[in-house]
């Protein structure tokens, strides 16, 4: 008897629609070609669209169902956006002052638009990304926001894409 559950279970759980994390899809199944250029940056922090758009092109591909290309010629679907904010803060700090935990939060306007008929397919206005970081040791603040960057951008793009292929 527990023999025939533990094989049914899997069963069951696929007929109601569940799937692995991050494997999951509400976008139409005709999008399988997707334009992605590089974010605009409304922040003043030099670069922080290119890491960011080097992360999201690479998390996209990386799901495997989709091609990621710059133009628009043969592209399903164009992903664009812009990154308004990059708040980056100290909110932990050592017996000397020194800040040992930084809060960074990013916010980008992001929208997938079906091709060629430049229909909305998901839009976020106000995507925000927040998680802490802790640093040791002696480092500037600059230092710490450019250390900051890179370890965001990949964590914001598996969010991210994430969210557009889950439909949040």
């Amino acid at each position: 008897m527990n023999r025939r559950l533990l094989v049914a279970l899997p069963l069951l759980a696929s007929a109601c629609g569940y799937s692995l994390v991050g494997r999951a899809s509400t976008l139409p199944p005709s999008i399988k070609v997707i334009q992605f250029q590089t974010l605009a940056n409304q922040t003043a922090l030099v670069g922080v669209e290119q890491r960011l758009s080097g992360e999201i092109a690479k998390e996209l591909a990386a799901r495997g169902r989709f091609r990621v290309q710059t133009g628009a010629e043969g592209a399903d679907a164009a992903l664009t956006g812009t990154v308004l904010r990059f708040d980056f803060y100290p909110v932990a700090f050592d017996a000397s002052g020194q800040a040992t935990q930084y809060q960074v939060a990013v916010t980008a306007r992001v929208a997938l638009r079906s091709l060629p008929d430049d229909k909305p397919v998901w839009e976020n206005p106000a995507y925000t990304f927040r998680e802490n970081y802790s640093f040791e040791g002696p480092g500037s603040y600059v230092d710490r926001q450019n250390q900051t960057v890179d370890k965001v951008a990949e964590k914001f793009a598996q969010s991210l894409i994430s969210s557009l292929l889950e439909g949040f």
